[in-house]
């Protein structure tokens, strides 16, 4: 049985992830910072709930003691939990946006590094964004060349470089982030645009359930490796 961890897993691509892992006959673990509705989604899907907050750091070390307590290892950690950040630009903002999408990876991967030793397989996947890549945001060819996301772009710059130094340091796991494609979700709802969060979801499964002769260190969309 493989033992996975989805963060931010009580809507959108999380929430898709989480079932087409336990479709896949993975115990999937929804990671959610509101509990009410985190055991809702979980009760939904037939998963198990952990509360997690990825900004605080108590609320991550119970989620994966939790874990450990009643599975003993983690076989995926998909990093999912984060924010799109369109707010005024300014320093408060600014925390915030590198609080969740980047500070959390750090926090919760940390956390479960122990328990992802003891898996005979372990994967890590990040949520990151092709708005995080040097080599898109430039390429006037790229839509992504005119989206003015200052703190969501940088902040998934930080959560991509954050995946190739982890992949560095333990080269045992395989860290990968991804581009999930835009998808229709609360976060891209003001402009009105984005694909179906199952296509999206695809996404993470594939680069989740990857066997040890996987890649490690890379950025991806479904279409392969991004420039970054």
């Amino acid at each position: 049985m493989t033992i996975t961890l989805v963060t931010g897993a009580n809507k959108g691509i999380g929430f898709e992830t989480a079932r087409q892992l336990l479709a896949l006959g993975h115990t999937v673990y929804i990671g959610a910072r509101d509990a009410e509705r985190g055991e809702k989604a979980a009760a939904d899907l037939g998963a198990r709930f952990v509360q997690l907050d990825v900004t605080d750091d108590a609320s991550v070390s119970r989620a994966l003691e939790a874990i450990a307590a009643e599975e003993g290892r983690l076989d995926v950690l998909v990093n999912n939990a984060g924010v799109l950040a369109n707010e005024a630009l300014d320093g408060p903002a600014a925390l915030r946006a590198f609080d969740v999408n980047a500070v959390g990876i750090v926090r919760v991967t940390e956390a479960a590094l122990p328990l992802l030793r003891e898996s005979a397989n372990p994967v890590v996947v990040t949520v990151s964004s092709s708005m995080g890549s040097f080599g898109v945001v430039t390429d006037p060819e790229r839509p992504e060349y005119a989206m003015p996301l200052a703190l969501y772009a940088a902040s998934k710059s930080a959560a991509t470089m954050l995946t190739v130094q982890y992949a560095k340091a333990h080269p045992g796991i395989r860290f990968n982030a991804l581009e999930p494609g835009t998808t229709a979700t609360d976060m891209t709802a003001a402009f009105g645009i984005g694909r179906p969060v199952s296509d999206s979801a695809e996404v993470v499964v594939r680069l989740a359930t990857i066997g040890a002769d996987g890649p490690t260190g890379t950025l991806q969309d479904e279409n392969g490796v991004l420039p970054w």
